[in-house]
């Protein structure tokens, strides 16, 4: 008689082919959405009861399940199945063998095969990710408003838990939101050269940031679990900031050991502080840290007042270490040049 299948594994199944139907659902509506121009906040009353839903609950047994060893013989099985309802890139992969991975977990969390993300060495700032962009301009600083996608916004100081304060004369404030998508590569480095002084970490929310969802929750940002990083740069003020999301409660970041995201106890309407006295130099293309499945970054940077982004627009696609100024579909450089 066959052994029965262990009931983690049965329930991670099962779970995949949800999010597949849930994603495919919420891809008709954003397309729908966006076919017509229209954006509509939702109610009050809808936020309310979304945000009463159990998703860091939601969020814990996903990563507990992530976490689930495979058996071998349904490692590949599995992660395919994952692989084809995300899009993942198994060409980009450091290790192309789906069974080399014990988990779910470990696969998200692949690292990329050398060669495939130069830096652009040319240019000031690169794109700390892969992902797509969806929003991007500059930030009004005398009223602290930064638009979350375009028509719906959120408070600067909210976001960050202080007002940036500027250093440069003719400098302005600008901002880059760039959606990571559960098939792209979720670890993320440092888009320019920078010394880092504080981190805040705010816990709250794991609503979803999927493009269709930040489109009608205003704020979303500000109410989710994230992760401050800010300090300075050649022209002034910068931070990034690593924001979680339904099933993305675990950020995890290199040179802060420290951090622990999605705990089961949290208190609202405060935030976990680090400061590095002396400053901790980064340099541009480094890896700073990884998400547990996809999620959203959002640059905030003070520029000369020429600075211009030249995205072509929302949804354009980014590469890791590519300027941020030329967004193009980028390939593997190792895999063009074994096309060659």
């Amino acid at each position: 008689m066959d052994n029965p299948l262990p009931l983690g594994v049965g329930a991670l199944v099962v779970g995949v082919l949800q999010w597949r139907r849930i994603q495919e659902r919420e891809t008709r509506k954003l397309e729908a959405g966006q076919r017509s121009g229209e954006v509509t906040e939702a109610d009050p009353w809808q936020v309310t009861c979304y945000r009463s839903l159990p998703l860091r609950h939601v969020s814990r047994l996903w990563g507990w399940l992530n976490d689930v060893d495979l058996p071998v013989f349904l490692r590949s099985w599995i992660l395919s199945l994952y692989v084809r309802t995300s899009g993942c890139n198994l060409d980009e992969a450091e290790c192309p063998d789906l069974e080399k991975y014990n988990n779910l977990g470990q696969f998200f969390r692949r690292r990329l095969k050398p060669g495939c993300r130069v830096v652009d060495d040319a240019i000031e700032m690169v794109s700390p990710c892969d992902g797509k962009v969806l929003h991007w301009g500059r930030v009004d600083a005398t009223s602290g408003v930064v638009e979350q996608v375009k028509g719906v916004s959120y408070s600067l100081k909210h976001l960050l838990g202080r007002e940036p304060k500027m250093k440069e004369a003719g400098t302005r404030l600008y901002q880059c939101v760039l959606y990571l998508a559960p098939g792209d590569y979720h670890c993320f480095h440092s888009p320019t050269d920078w010394t880092l002084d504080t981190r805040r970490h705010f816990p709250g929310e794991l609503l979803s940031v999927n493009p269709g969802i930040v489109r009608r929750i205003p704020s979303l940002f500000c109410l989710n679990e994230r992760v401050v990083y800010s300090g300075t740069w050649k022209h002034g003020f910068f931070s990034m900031t690593a924001v979680g999301a339904t099933n993305v409660g675990s950020v995890r970041v290199e040179l802060d050991p420290e951090l622990v995201t999605n705990t089961r106890k949290w208190e609202a309407d405060t935030f976990y502080q680090r400061v590095w006295d002396t400053g901790t130099e980064v340099k541009k293309g480094e890896y700073f840290g990884e998400f547990n499945l996809g999620s959203t970054i959002v640059i905030i940077f003070e520029a000369p007042e020429d600075f211009e982004f030249n995205f072509r627009s929302e949804g354009d696609t980014v590469r890791v270490g590519r300027s941020v100024m030329n967004v193009k579909e980028d390939i593997c450089p190792a895999e063009e040049a074994k096309s060659n």
